[in-house]
């Protein structure tokens, strides 16, 4: 149950309002999350609840607005329903069988963004026998259809066990660093500990690649910046260094040439979006030394306090400034708040996403290229800065694991 959501499937409900949404979540959760009302429009905004869902594992049910709302807060809530297809590993569309309106509303938006979609047609207990077979008549050509009434145990079974079905055929994240240590390899997590860093904790990517490590047997040895030489002194055969990309201009001074180096960000770019993608990126940054007042969105996965010093705010900015020579106009956003028109940005500077699941990342990286504009991530700027890309990528290019 602690797993973070981040690393959890998205299960969204979508339909008109007054569809029962949010019943059939509350059914297939078993407790009343979602608020339920015969008054159209109850759910007003995006109501999420991380669960076990077994057999399967943990999930986040998340309940939406009607996409019918109207008036201007309407279209406000419509928006924000809209929103959440960016991050919907799996869409249940809900229809109401007694209101006679059959019409999939968003089925283009989640054939545009290769979303898989299970039609719920729901109520089923309001109507007869017979109105019920002409509508299994109509949706006979439907593969992922499912029939069900809060009032309906099985139903809410059946629709449960469809769920976990689409779910055990999705694509599962990838290992961060499994398939590129061997079994019993060794690796540095170089985790410096400046005012930055949450007292009393380590940050999600950080304990997300040490159990990571210890999911496939892999040794680590943890260490801080100021710490590091010696640890290459009681470590041999070391496979990667592993640095928070702050740091990295000082750990590439420190390890030996022959030591695979990269950072926590990278791994998680690599994981959660297109490391191939990110890396074009780069090459826009470099062309921007030709081009005239260029515009840069740096976007950060969640909201934090900003330091004088902070990595997104601060550090990034500075450090292209100076490699470009020029003044940047950089634009800042957070979490949901992924712009839908990027058409003036050169480039987007992505944080490492840990706190997105892979859905959302895949989808902001469709978006940046159907825009023309070229996305990349905050570790590769940082190892780009620091003249040692290459090195940074090199692990990637050269692993071998089975």
């Amino acid at each position: 149950m602690k797993t973070p959501k981040a690393n959890r499937k998205h299960i969204v409900f979508y339909g008109n309002r007054n569809v029962g949404k949010s019943s059939l979540m509350n059914s297939l959760i078993g407790q009343e999350i979602s608020l339920v009302s015969e008054i159209k429009g109850t759910t007003t905004d995006v109501v999420s609840k991380a669960v076990e869902l077994l057999p399967y594992g943990p999930v986040v049910f998340v309940d939406t607005g009607g996409i019918d709302d109207e008036g201007t807060l309407g279209s406000l809530r419509v928006e924000k329903t809209i929103k959440t297809l960016e991050s919907a590993d799996l869409a249940l569309y809900v229809l109401d069988i007694a209101a006679g309106d059959f019409e999939i509303r968003l089925e283009e938006e989640f054939k545009k963004r290769k979303t898989p979609y299970i039609i719920v047609i729901n109520k089923i207990d309001l109507v007869s026998k017979e109105y019920l077979d002409e509508v299994k008549d109509r949706f006979k050509s439907y593969e992922n259809i499912v029939y069900a009434s809060i009032n309906d145990s099985e139903s809410i079974a059946n629709l449960k066990e469809v769920i976990i079905k689409k779910l055990q055929v999705l694509e599962e994240e990838s290992t961060l660093i499994g398939d590129l240590v061997p079994y019993e390899g060794r690796v540095i997590l170089v985790i410096p500990l400046d005012e930055a860093a949450p007292r009393g904790r380590l940050i999600l990517p950080q304990v997300q690649v040490l159990r990571d490590c210890l999911d496939h047997g892999i040794k680590s040895y943890v260490v801080r910046d100021m710490e590091l030489k010696s640890a290459i002194e009681d470590m041999e055969d070391v496979d990667l260094v592993i640095t928070d990309s702050k740091a990295f201009k000082y750990v590439d001074s420190i390890i030996p040439r022959e030591m695979k180096l990269t950072s926590f960000s990278i791994l998680m770019a690599r994981q959660k979006g297109d490391l191939g993608e990110f890396l074009k990126g780069i090459e826009r940054l470099k062309e921007l030394k030709c081009k005239a007042n260029p515009k840069i969105l740096v976007m950060e996965s969640c909201s934090h306090n900003v330091t004088h010093d902070d990595i997104g705010r601060v550090k990034i900015p500075r450090l292209i400034e100076n490699n470009l020579n020029k003044n940047v106009d950089f634009n800042f956003a957070m979490g949901n708040d992924f712009p839908e028109d990027l058409r003036d940005y050169d480039l987007v500077i992505h944080c490492g996403s840990c706190m997105l699941n892979r859905k959302t990342m895949v989808n902001r990286i469709r978006m940046c290229k159907e825009a023309g504009v070229p996305i990349t991530n905050y570790g590769l700027v940082l190892a780009h800065g620091a003249g040692i890309l290459d090195r940074a990528v090199e692990i990637f290019k050269t692993s071998s694991i089975d």
